[in-house]
């Protein structure tokens, strides 16, 4: 008689998710946001359900101290349109990262995330602070080596 193998499906409480606190300093900010993506959607884990949210919350610190190579840091450019005829907004990476530097690694981050329902949800588990401090030490952050 054949043995049957059947297909386990994770529910998202059933997930054990934890919290991982990543240092940013001198980390270059696509490798970084693609490490980053993987463990906030679950990727690393051998109970991945694509259309489950079974990741693991990341904490990340020092954004302002985030690298680009090349010439990136001069070229890069951030565009937004506000729907309205004449309503495009071009921001430069420089000056964006001196003003909101977590917006960076944000966005980085949120384009490699599904664009779909799951991944709205799943952004919301991204947490990204300027400094070296963060007000998530409750939830007893490990350190996620990237």
């Amino acid at each position: 008689m054949k043995e049957e193998k059947l297909t386990r499906f994770i529910k998202t409480e059933d997930a054990n998710q934890k919290w991982y606190v990543v240092d940013a300093t001198e980390k270059v900010l696509g490798r970084l946001a693609s490490e980053v993506a993987k463990v906030i959607r679950g990727k690393n884990k051998p109970i991945f359900t694509p259309n489950m949210d079974t990741g693991d919350f990341v904490i990340i610190v020092n954004a302002e101290k985030v690298n680009v190579t090349g010439k990136r840091a001069v070229h890069k450019t951030y565009f937004s349109h506000s729907g309205y005829p004449g309503g495009e907004r071009i921001q430069k990476y420089s000056e964006l990262k001196e003003k909101n530097p977590g917006f960076v690694i944000r966005n980085a981050v949120k384009g490699m995330l599904p664009k779909n329902r799951i991944g709205r949800k799943l952004i919301n588990k991204l947490k990204v602070y300027s400094g070296p401090e963060h007000p998530h030490t409750a939830q007893k952050p490990e350190a996620l080596n990237i």
